[in-house]
């Protein structure tokens, strides 16, 4: 769990909220239909930050499950704050490692949709092997969703998605959305702008949107 100060609104978040929107690896596999009590799309965000573009997503889509999955604690507390108000009741929160949570919680062939945006890119070569993407979580990623379900990454950061293409360009178990190879797609309507991605084109990043479908 990534430490970090909280505020009293993220603490109030973890203290009322998390025990109505928090999910635990302790709970097992997930019942998505029996957690959210209605069927819909299931989308998962892999680390959301502070959760802006996440709870916009799930407002916009009342009737799609959504879940995200993030370590950094005040980021965490800051969305269950904001979830208190009643009015989002199909979003829910793991506090916990994305990668145990893959494991222990989710099951192949039950993901509609699984969204990365701006994960750290770790510039310095010699952190390259601390990067988020790479072969086996992909693999691991794309045997969770379903036919036609799709992994949508973003970036700012023209060396990492240069890493990102090569990795998903490898994973047989997906197709490019673009028609090809290393090709980025516009930003489809339904991920909202962040504060993050607005800074870095401030400084002169280029985001890129890559979705690639899982076809078999």
């Amino acid at each position: 769990m990534r430490a970090g100060r909280t505020t009293p609104g993220q603490e109030r978040g973890w203290q009322e909220g998390f025990p109505q929107f928090g999910l635990t690896l302790e709970s097992g596999p997930l019942d998505w239909d029996q957690t959210f009590g209605f069927t819909g799309r299931r989308i998962i965000e892999i680390g959301f930050g502070m959760g802006d573009s996440l709870l916009q997503m799930a407002k916009a889509e009342p009737a799609v499950q959504f879940v995200g999955i993030e370590v950094h604690r005040p980021g965490v507390g800051r969305l269950l704050a904001q979830l208190l108000g009643g009015k989002i009741q199909n979003l829910r929160v793991y506090a916990d490692d994305a990668v145990e949570v893959m494991e222990q919680c989710f099951s192949p062939n039950t993901l509609d949709a699984i969204h990365i945006f701006f994960p750290d890119p770790w510039h310095k070569k010699r952190h390259h092997k601390r990067r988020l993407i790479q072969p086996q979580l992909v693999r691991d990623l794309a045997r969770l969703l379903r036919k036609d379900g799709y992994l949508h990454l973003a970036t700012d950061w023209a060396p990492y998605a240069e890493h990102m293409f090569e990795v998903l360009d490898a994973e047989p178990l997906l197709i490019s959305a673009a028609g090809e190879p290393a090709t980025a797609v516009p930003r489809p309507h339904y991920r909202p702008p962040t504060k993050f991605e607005a800074r870095g084109e401030r400084l002169g990043h280029v985001v890129q949107d890559l979705i690639y479908r899982r076809y078999q």
